[in-house]
């Protein structure tokens, strides 16, 4: 049995992210799942889950860009920024703010301080957001800096307007409809949002909830989830030699001595960390470029370790960790 991967789901509408997971613990049967990225309960669309080990790149699946199918509201504003909230404020919406519309969505491709919604699970002083605002309370919010890559006009009808959008993890696509609206002087509030696409996961791979469901009930579940090494791909690899395989699992990294093969890679960059028969031992952070291979001492600091020290290892005592800080178990979102 797989234990160890990521899956991608289309969320069905009226199911929080957190249902999802629920759901996914029970099927398969593991009590490690998590998500990377969460969306509204009324949204729909890609939803990246990860079990067993594909917890520990909840993280790096989070840094991905996403993509979003929205409906924009004109001319009426919420307190939630979506339609689950109470109306706050209506108004007429003229053919001329219409003819606007366009002119104004392309306005925001680029990089602007938008300020996170009231009903977020970001936390001022401990406290998230989402609870203040349930008690009535209005929080000062600090605007963070978010990129809309690329977005496109799609249709209206009335005034709601369909929209397409690329942007970067951390935007909210119920600030970004109220930040239009505001800017074309009417207001407005999402309506409606699909994810089409979280880094290089799309929605015509994704699987719904309950086909997943039918395929574990077959035993051919597997075919729908991604390996640790799947997902990863995009980063660039080492490979090290056989006897380096357990000190990377304890932590250690090592120098160009230890290096059987790689990839072009850059300083800062995450790594793949491969044994000679290509499989995925850890997650490495390059402390050099690939161009300072030679003589180096220590080429990357190890960031999360995935794979499973041999029995004989385990029962060794771990090897001193370089410093900096190496072999944490980053699980930064939160698992339920």
């Amino acid at each position: 049995m797989m234990k160890d991967g990521v899956l991608n789901i289309d969320k069905p509408a009226g199911w929080t992210s957190h249902d999802v997971v629920a759901k996914l613990r029970g099927v398969l049967r593991i009590k490690k799942v998590g998500h990377a990225g969460t969306l509204d309960p009324d949204a729909t669309g890609v939803l990246l889950v990860c079990f067993g080990k594909g917890t520990k790149v909840v993280p790096f699946l989070m840094e991905g860009e996403k993509e979003y199918e929205a409906v924009l509201r004109l001319g009426e504003e919420t307190d939630t920024e979506d339609a689950t909230g109470t109306v706050l404020r209506r108004c007429e919406v003229s053919a001329e703010v219409l003819g606007q519309v366009r002119e104004t969505l392309e306005s925001f491709v680029g990089t602007y301080e938008q300020i996170p919604p009231m009903y977020s699970a970001i936390k001022v002083k401990g406290v998230p957001l989402y609870r203040s605002a349930r008690a009535g309370k209005s929080v000062e919010r600090t605007a963070r800096p978010v990129t809309i890559r690329e977005i496109r006009f799609q249709k209206s009808e009335g005034r709601d307007i369909s929209f397409s959008v690329v942007c970067s993890k951390g935007t909210y696509i119920r600030t970004l409809c109220v930040d239009i609206g505001a800017k074309l002087g009417v207001g407005g509030h999402l309506l409606r949002l699909r994810r089409t696409r979280s880094g290089s996961f799309r929605i015509g791979e994704a699987v719904e909830l309950n086909r997943f469901a039918a395929l574990y009930a077959e035993g051919t579940w597997a075919k729908s989830a991604y390996t640790l090494n799947d997902v990863l791909a995009a980063f660039p690899a080492i490979s090290v030699r056989e006897h380096y395989r357990e000190k990377i699992l304890h932590g250690a990294a090592c120098g160009a001595e230890g290096i059987l093969k790689f990839d072009s890679f850059q300083k800062g960059e995450s790594l793949r960390l491969l044994d000679p028969s290509g499989t995925l031992l850890a997650i490495g952070r390059a402390v050099a470029s690939s161009e300072e291979v030679s003589g180096k001492e220590r080429l990357f600091k190890i960031e999360t370790v995935l794979s499973e020290l041999s029995e004989e290892s385990a029962a060794l005592p771990a090897l001193s960790r370089p410093a900096g800080g190496a072999a944490k178990e980053s699980i930064e979102s939160p698992l339920y």
